[in-house]
């Protein structure tokens, strides 16, 4: 899909960037995610006094939704997080304005049918991890593709969540004056 950064009236794009791009920071903030949850992770168990991983299993997972929509909810209402700075996308609501937190939260949960999908399928056949996987690869690489019937080349959870992902070039640094400039 062609990346246009303005209309001919100068206003900034809606269109989505590539898919390509797109992808690519997705994976990015997934690495990014496992110091989060490394973090939350260790908090939960040290708070907790949990000894083994499978204790408390089910609150953990809970607590991690959690954190995990706290940190997605504050940056997307910031515009981007750390990887869609990093590739230069940022999340806007359908007119172009900034994410209110409430918006961005009903696509946090959207988000989450990236996931559920395959995980739904896993639970109630009780697939073993690498049926699991197999599922949640084809799923996520299918709901990827979905994007390209979308007219602007949204994601289906932007599209259900009234958001949308576009291209943020980011400002230039001023020059500063050098000290000894004659």
């Amino acid at each position: 899909m062609p990346e246009t950064l303005s209309t001919a009236s100068g206003a900034p794009s809606l269109m989505a960037p590539p898919l390509m791009r797109r992808m690519a920071s997705w994976l990015y903030e997934g690495m990014l995610l496992f110091g989060v949850v490394f973090i939350a992770g260790y908090l939960f168990s040290a708070l907790t006094q949990t000894r083994h991983a499978l204790d408390n299993r089910h609150w953990q997972q809970a607590f991690l939704f959690i954190v995990f929509g706290v940190y997605f909810v504050w940056f997307w209402s910031k515009g981007q997080t750390l990887a869609m700075k990093t590739w230069h996308i940022r999340v806007v609501d359908a007119s172009g304005q900034p994410l209110t937190q409430p918006k961005a939260l009903v696509r946090y949960l959207l988000c989450w049918l990236w996931f559920l999908p395959p995980l739904a399928v896993a639970g109630f056949f009780g697939l073993p991890g690498g049926e699991l996987a197999v599922i949640m690869i084809g799923w996520v690489l299918f709901w990827a593709l979905l994007s390209r019937f979308h007219a602007q080349g949204q994601f289906v959870h932007d599209a259900l969540a009234g958001t949308r992902l576009v291209h943020h070039k980011p400002v230039a640094p001023a020059q500063r004056a050098k000290f000894w400039h004659p």
